[in-house]
């Protein structure tokens, strides 16, 4: 498959249009025992899903840009008025009033912290990263949420001070494109494609 062939999704007058190949036909290949009695064929469908990020689309898109955005309620009648939101929140969850965007790149670089974390081995929809993965859970002074990552270097504590990094060369517009350090790392030490 050439390049040329491969899948492209467009927005043209408010619709998706999907053009090229996304699925690709694979050899069956024979499934045998122990014994070489054939068993069955193997049968990998490829399926290409089209995820629409629609309000959050600034916070993927940022990512890529080293930008940290929350959002905050910007309604002066509501009752969490001024409550600063990440993960991005498009609406205020009590007044439900569309909410206003807010970097954080700069709170995060200054006070981020360790709330919680998980070591895992399992891997589940994060099945592109190194084992055993450090799950953290990550919070700014400031901040009414707590907002979920991963730690790409050292072991995690709780209250450990972390910055983010930004996967900026080969972004995948993906929450991938986040990672945390402990504070003080060196740019020389982060993960390929990552920058503070």
């Amino acid at each position: 498959m050439t390049t040329q062939n491969r899948g492209t999704v467009k927005v043209e007058n408010g619709r998706y249009r999907v053009s090229g190949n996304f699925h690709y036909a694979y050899p069956n290949e024979p499934i045998r025992d122990e014994s070489g009695k054939l068993l069955g064929i193997t049968n990998p469908a490829d399926m290409t899903h089209i995820h629409a990020y629609g309000g959050e689309a600034p916070f993927f898109e940022n990512l890529s840009n080293a930008k940290l955005l929350g959002t905050k309620c910007a309604n002066p009648k509501c009752e969490t008025y001024g409550s600063v939101y990440i993960p991005y929140r498009i609406h205020c969850p009590d007044c439900l009033m569309r909410n206003e965007e807010v970097d954080l790149t700069e709170l995060a670089r200054k006070g981020a912290s360790v709330h919680t974390f998980m070591i895992t081995e399992r891997t589940g929809a994060f099945n592109t990263l190194e084992k055993p993965i450090r799950f953290v859970n990550v919070e700014f002074e400031g901040v009414s949420t707590i907002l979920m990552g991963y730690l790409s270097i050292g072991e995690p504590t709780i209250g450990m001070k972390v910055v983010p990094i930004f996967q900026t060369k080969n972004p995948t517009f993906t929450i991938m494109d986040l990672s945390w350090v402990p504070a003080g790392t060196s740019a020389a030490d982060l993960p390929e494609g990552f920058s503070f």
